[in-house]
């Protein structure tokens, strides 16, 4: 499905980008792991259950909001490989006031949370745009959420101290229809782009939480991250050549 092929994978070195990271390995990809968290980074690097793949896995620092940064990854890997075919666009870049309640959100720091996140995505995708056009082929996936398509539901988190923040809510949202712009824009390039909405996913939440999420839900409730990176892996697949421009959603019918 993806054997050989060269996926760069931004925000590689949390939650969800460790399981995308795994997964394509283990279909036999070339994965070049980014990342802003340069401790993370390097934790990832002594990480043992990845030393197996070590002839397959390359690591890079890289700043999504920084064009050069970005650059620097296409070239240095264009020059390694001869080309790369796939950019996940799955960082995750915000400020230390990010998740405060709505009544508490600073204008400031919501304006920079939206231009760290959407920006960075859409400097992400346009710069390797540009690249996979000259290529004549490419695939760009943006991970989203579920909260780019319904609203929030605010009643799983009571008895919490959890909730959605604005932020959140506008950057997903926005992401899917860059990823509509994109792709029509692009449409007969060679590139294909989408975007994939998970829902929630497990990471030590609380079982009060868990319980309110899982009453919304068909069976399972929350997901796990291998759930998410199984379904990227076959967005970014030749199953899904005729996927253009779509916003696959993964939540086990929360969104219902």
């Amino acid at each position: 499905m993806i054997r050989k092929k060269i996926i760069v994978i931004t925000g590689a070195a949390g939650l969800i980008g460790k399981s995308l990271v795994k997964t394509f390995l283990n279909n036999d990809a070339i994965v070049v792991a980014t990342d802003n968290d340069k401790f993370a980074l390097d934790h990832m690097k002594n990480c043992k259950d990845l030393a197996k793949y070590k002839s397959n896995l390359y690591y890079c620092d890289l700043d999504i909001t920084n064009k050069s940064s970005i650059l620097n990854v296409i070239k240095n890997f264009k020059n390694k490989f001869g080309f790369i075919d796939v950019i996940i666009n799955n960082a995750y870049p915000r400020n230390k006031s990010f998740g405060k309640k709505l009544e508490e959100v600073d204008y400031n720091d919501f304006n920079e949370n939206i231009c760290l996140n959407i920006g960075g995505y859409f400097l992400v995708a346009q710069q390797f745009c540009i690249f996979f056009k000259k290529q004549g082929h490419g695939v760009v996936l943006n991970m989203a959420s579920i909260y780019g398509v319904i609203p929030p539901r605010f009643e799983v988190y009571e008895g919490t101290d959890m909730t959605v923040p604005v932020e959140y809510a506008a950057i997903k949202s926005a992401i899917i229809n860059l990823t509509k712009y994109f792709a029509q824009y692009y449409k007969k390039s060679g590139i294909r782009i989408n975007s994939l909405s998970p829902g929630g996913v497990l990471d030590n939440q609380s079982d009060t939480f868990l319980k309110n999420y899982k009453n919304k839900c068909s069976s399972k409730g929350m997901l796990d991250p291998e759930d998410v990176a199984a379904t990227a892996l076959f967005l970014i697949s030749e199953d899904a050549s005729c996927i253009q421009g779509q916003n696959l959603v993964i939540d086990d019918g929360y969104s219902l």
